[in-house]
């Protein structure tokens, strides 16, 4: 991650139709190397903004609303915040409310200006799609110090509002204008470049310099303008930032995209001028200089200008500052001298900017206080603009301080903050050129980290710490540049090496300044437009300051009488431009008049445009009326005719001086009427502009508006869906469940919960314990309240009151606490879950348990009794084994059969046939069943299981079956005599004789037994010569089973398969 302190921070503006644009340029950023980023935007102060929440799903760095004292980080993004001024100071963000009752026009503007005075080189000002103009004199800041500016253009994407873009394009201080989708690119390529400076410092000296050489030729060739003075530090970062700007790696590089472009020669050129200046900058100083000023007026009489010169004002801060300084002081001192302030820069758009005099009022609000901004400001819309009177006292012109020659007869110099940039050698040709500018005991005003050390004996040090100095007079420097001759070309004043001082010129040139002084005519020197450039001494007699607004036209100077032949002889000059000679003129001085002769002569400026000197040369001293008048008879010819014309001709002067004065008073109030149309139309510009601003702020919020519904928009689409999903997943449940508030009111409910609470739809918004139910549950209000008001979970097993006979339902009831997003307890969920059928299945396995512990306790004792009488029937152990093993078996087939049917009926017939089919060869058909269709319970089946084993077994040991040509016949029935009774016959024929006799064994009793005791029946054994006769009876409701059996299957097979595995076993 880049390290603090060398990461840039991007401020970005955009209004109307910045939303789109904002949110590709922070998509496409990537994660290095990291910057951070603040966005101001045109905000309703009563709207509550999305926009941070916004920007934030559209990138991966942190996106938050600025607040005051956020420390700005790599990776960061900082939204302007509604109804706040947003501003930077070390690297920390200051935010602060605006004004009561003033809505904050230009927030881009006041934001890009400090981050230009805290991040210098390493600030990015970057507009997007807006109305209006604001951010574009932020850009300008950003750019006056070293920084980096972009402007949102059209090309993939077009700005939506262009407006904002255009300002910023218009004061010529944007790097590059791109397409949205080209910014974060060269963002990025910006950054490793604001990275690599640091690198720099420690690069070849002697290439650095031979390159600064290089460079300075191609622009003092093509432009005119020597920078070999410049400092070379500052020099090479405006070098490192116009090649960041075009990706050249190296010097070299640059060197030959200046030769082959002079677009970019223009382009360093504007780098390299400076411009950072501020109204009363450093007003410690200004207060300083106030009192300097206060001497210098005090020196002055009415007739006397007061000369200052301001190079180097760039934009005209400064200027109008020091102008601002002498009206304030000249109402102190209570003199009114006509006030010259020269203010020159080599850079005319600056000048244009200047001569304007329009600036930010946020801007002037941090540096002039009320009172000054109120004296010396019109406020027009979101600017305010230097009043007339004030900027009239302002000279603004193209001039270069090492080229060009100097102003003359100065009172103050103000060059703050330029020599700071230039090399020493330069710094030291300069000062010698103010001390030749200024007039003897005028004061030089520099910057807090300039000084006159190398010409301490052409300076005294006035306010050491202020940097005020006062021209010494008892030294003199020769003319520290050359005088050429016409149409010459001006060399650089750095390109001169030092000469040194003669005393016989020195004395020749102080003597020539003092002749000029004292014994010159009176002389003022004016451009083409009559506006007076420079005043000699002594023209008190010939000028006066007109009532009203100062200016700088001569004709309404000059005093009454002496204005008409001023303009005729004007006139006439403008049109020759041949010298103009009027003698013997008068001009009225008080009770006095004085005599002189009036010269205008054409000259040619050093910018080849025409300037005039008019002479006021004295014919004498002034004469007092009579004098004059008898000077003038005395002249005159004595012939009456010569008098009249004469008188004629003053008549005809005072008509066209009346007539000029009617004329200038019509002038005065044209001027008065269109002063008032502007004001007007600014008033209704300032409207527009406001207006213009509250779209601009409407567009915005509907711009969130709609991004804001389209997200709400797909939140409703996916509630919906959720409710579906909701609602089909409770129908398909069939769980009953309620949403309850903290007042136990209905919220809503599904459709299984109406069958036991009787709701309807319009039930909703009712308490729930008002209502009946089927539960019985006595205990559901407290349940809920308990609940509701605990937030502890209750559960209980409830069921419903019975009745008509209906078996009751089984509910597991369960409540729960509804909670909120926050986790605070807001109602209750209350669900019945229905588990009557787990209910019906406990209680079922209960019977199946008790059930099969009776069967087993019963079958445990059957084989107990089977044990005991086998054993005491058998006369060793292998017979006892053998015959317990068939009994065991023969159950076994019968509980094979019962299991197989699930304990359910069987029918009499597979009985017989599994039992049959446990003998060694199947039977071969040796017993023929014949019946009906009997099925049998699952007691009963166990019992005449093992009756028929034991019939089958004798039949074959000793019975039918012992012999091939033996058969067993069984018949069943049933007969309606003493109720319904089951009738079987066992019917044996072809085997061995019976004898007559035949001992009762375990056999019979075991027959005997079952059929008395199980089946309640009753059982007649006959042992006939040709076989025994077994009749079998028991009562049908007891041992049969209603409908058929419980599955029909193959028993033979199944009883086959039994009895392979038994003799197997045997």
């Amino acid at each position: 991650m880049t390290t603090s302190g060398t990461f840039p921070i991007v401020g970005v503006g955009a209004s109307a139709g910045g939303l789109e644009p904002l949110q590709k340029l922070l998509g496409l950023m990537p994660r290095e190397p990291a910057m951070a980023f603040v966005i101001i935007t045109h905000l309703n102060p009563q709207h509550v903004s999305m926009l941070p929440e916004i920007l934030a799903r559209a990138t991966w760095m942190d996106v938050r609303a600025a607040r005051d004292g956020d420390r700005i980080e790599p990776g960061s993004v900082r939204v302007l915040a509604p109804n706040s001024v947003l501003t930077i100071e070390a690297e920390q963000l200051r935010s602060r409310e605006p004004e009561p009752n003033r809505v904050e026009r230009n927030p881009i503007d006041i934001f890009l200006a400090s981050l230009a005075s805290d991040q210098a080189e390493r600030a990015v000002g970057i507009v997007l799609s807006g109305g209006g103009s604001d951010g574009a004199l932020g850009l300008k800041a950003i750019k006056e110090h070293g920084g980096f500016t972009f402007v949102q253009g059209s090309d993939h994407s077009e700005p939506r509002h262009s407006s904002m873009p255009r300002s910023a394009i218009a004061t010529g201080m944007i790097d590059m204008v791109l397409p949205i989708e080209e910014i974060p690119d060269q963002l990025v390529h910006l950054a490793r470049v604001t990275q690599g400076m640091a690198a720099d410092a420690g690069s070849d000296e002697e290439r650095i310099a031979a390159a600064q050489k290089v460079i300075c030729t191609i622009i003092q060739r093509q432009l005119g303008h020597d920078f070999s003075g410049y400092k070379a530090s500052t020099f090479l970062r405006r070098i490192r930032r116009r090649q960041g700007l075009l990706r050249l790696q190296d010097l070299e590089a640059y060197q030959e995209r200046l030769r082959e472009d002079p677009d970019e020669v223009n382009a360093l050129f504007q780098d390299l001028l400076i411009h950072v200046t501020s109204f009363f900058r450093d007003q410690e100083a200004f207060e300083a200089l106030a009192h300097c000023i206060h001497r210098l007026l005090e020196e002055k009489g009415p007739d006397d200008p007061l000369r200052v010169w301001v190079p180097g004002c760039s934009t005209g801060e400064e200027a109008y500052s020091l102008a601002i300084l002498l009206q304030e002081e000249m109402g102190r001192a209570g003199v009114a001298p006509a006030v010259q302030l020269f203010a020159t820069d080599i850079d005319a758009a600056a000048i244009d900017i200047a001569r304007v005099g329009r600036y930010p009022t946020a801007m002037l609000e941090e540096r002039i206080s009320p009172e000054r901004l109120q004296r010396f400001f019109v406020a027009e819309g979101q600017t305010c603009r230097v009043k007339q009177e004030t900027r009239d006292l302002c000279v603004f012109s193209t001039h270069s301080l090492v080229r060009d020659p100097p102003f003359s007869r100065l009172d103050l110099i103000s060059c703050r903050n330029l020599l700071i940039y230039l090399t020493s050698d330069l710094q030291r040709k300069i000062i010698p050129i103010f001390h030749y500018a200024l007039r003897p005991g005028g004061y030089l005003f520099l910057g807090s980290a300039e000084n006159v050390s190398h010409h301490g004996d052409l300076f005294t040090t006035v306010d050491a710490k202020k940097r005020i100095f006062q021209r010494n007079d008892q030294t003199s420097t020769p003319i520290p540049f050359p005088v050429y001759l016409a149409g010459e070309r001006l060399p650089s004043v750095a390109a001169r090496g030092p000469h040194p001082i003669a005393t016989g010129n020195s004395a020749r040139h102080l003597a020539e300044t003092r002749v000029l002084q004292r014994f010159a005519p009176a002389f003022v020197v004016i451009d083409e437009a009559g506006e007076v450039l420079h005043y000699s001494g002594r023209t008190g007699k010939y000028l006066e300051a007109p009532p009203g607004a100062p200016t700088r036209q001569l004709i309404p100077q000059a005093r009454k009488d002496l204005r008409l032949e001023l303009s005729s002889a004007l006139a006439e000059a403008r049109h020759t431009s041949a010298p103009v000679h009027r003698p013997n003129l008068y001009v009225q001085l008080d009770d006095r008049r004085q005599r002189f002769d009036l010269t205008i002569e054409s000259i040619a400026a050093p910018d080849q445009s025409r300037v005039f000197v008019v002479v006021f040369d004295d014919a004498g001293s002034p004469l007092s009326e009579e004098q004059a008048s008898g000077l003038q008879q005395s002249a005159a010819s004595a012939d009456e005719v010569t008098e009249h014309l004469e008188r004629e001709l003053q008549e005809t002067r005072d008509r066209l001086q009346s007539v000029i004065e009617e004329y200038e008073t019509a002038i005065e109030e044209l001027r008065s009427s269109n002063e008032e149309l502007v004001s007007m139309n600014e008033e209704l510009q300032s409207t527009t502009e406001e207006l213009e601003t509250a779209k601009e702020e409407q567009q915005s919020v509907n711009e969130e508006l709609q991004t804001v519904n389209q997200e709400l928009r797909k939140k409703v689409e996916q509630l919906a869906r959720a409710t579906d999903d909701m609602r089909n997943l409770f129908a398909s449940a069939h769980i009953a469940t309620l949403l309850l508030d903290q007042n136990l009111v209905i919220r809503s409910f599904t459709p299984d919960a109406s069958t036991i609470f009787n709701l309807i739809d319009s039930d909703v918004g009712r308490r729930l314990p008002d209502f009946s139910h089927r539960l019985d549950y006595p205990e559901l209000r407290d349940d809920l309240t308990h609940t509701a008001t605990r937030g502890e979970p209750r559960e209980r097993q409830v069921a419903t009151l019975g009745d008509d006979g209906d078996p009751p339902l089984h509910y597991l009831a369960r409540l729960q606490p509804y909670r909120s997003e926050s986790g605070t307890v807001d109602g209750v969920v209350a669900s019945f879950v229905d588990v009557t059928r787990l209910v019906e299945a406990e209680r079922h396995q209960r019977y199946l348990l008790a059930e099969l512990n009776h069967r087993v306790k019963n079958m445990l004792s059957m084989v107990i009794s089977l044990a005991t009488q086998t054993e005491a029937s058998s006369d060793n152990t292998t017979q006892f084994l053998e015959v317990f093993q068939d009994r065991l078996h023969a159950m076994a087939r019968t509980f094979e059969l019962l299991s197989r049917e699930h304990w359910g009926k069987i029918a009499l017939r597979e009985l017989l046939e599994v039992t049959v089919a446990a003998l060694p060869d199947g039977g071969h058909g040796a017993i023929q069943p014949q019946g009906p269709e009997v099925v049998l319970r699952p007691k009963t089946a166990l019992a005449l299981g093992m009756v028929m084993h034991e019939l089958v077994t004798n039949a074959v040991k000793y019975g039918a079956l012992s012999v091939p040509e033996g058969g067993v016949t069984v018949n069943w029935r049933t007969m309606a005599h003493n109720g319904q009774e089951v009738e079987i016959d066992w019917l044996e024929q072809g085997g061995p004789p019976v004898p007559e006799t035949v001992a009762e064994g375990f056999g019979t009793k075991l027959i005997q037994g079952e059929i008395a005791h199980t089946l309640r029946g009753r059982c007649e054994l006959k042992f006939e010569p040709d076989g025994l006769r077994a009749h079998i009876a028991f009562p049908a409701a007891e041992n049969l089973a209603e409908g058929g059996p419980s599955r029909r299957g193959d028993g033979r097979e199944a009883g086959k398969h039994k009895a392979k595995a038994v003799g197997h076993e045997g």
